[in-house]
């Protein structure tokens, strides 16, 4: 999986953005519960294995907040991206609430939704 993330000359910023998007649709939202409008992701599903399972996931979500600063995010939006995965790994731990907070909470997607309002605001500008 670093492979995909590496810092690779002629990647654009466009093309670096979409694969994060897809990695965190993945753990986030890549399943519909069938008959609801209820999405969760693999973050939820890993996280139900005992012990190690939200470390995994917090390890995953720790891939996009390294690309993230590597696209050169300022040190506020990696805080707070860091902040949501502390809070989604800390909550995680607590049995079923910590399942059922993974699937509301979504850090990932948080995450992107930060990291693209940087960027659109730094091509505005």
């Amino acid at each position: 999986m670093a492979g995909v993330f590496d810092r690779a000359e002629g990647i654009s910023r466009k093309e670096r953005l979409a694969k994060l998007d897809a990695l965190a649709t993945l753990m986030d939202s890549a399943i519909v519960i069938p008959g609801t409008n209820i999405r969760f992701g693999a973050d939820a599903l890993i996280g139900l294995i005992p012990g190690i399972g939200d470390a995994v996931t917090a390890g995953v979500s720790c891939l996009i907040i390294l690309e993230a600063r590597r696209m050169g995010a300022p040190h506020h939006v990696v805080a707070r991206m860091i902040g949501n995965v502390a809070l989604d790994g800390l909550v995680g731990v607590i049995p079923v609430v910590g399942d059922i907070f993974d699937v509301a909470f979504r850090a990932n997607l948080r995450n992107m939704r930060l990291l693209r309002k940087h960027f659109e605001r730094v091509e505005r500008n």
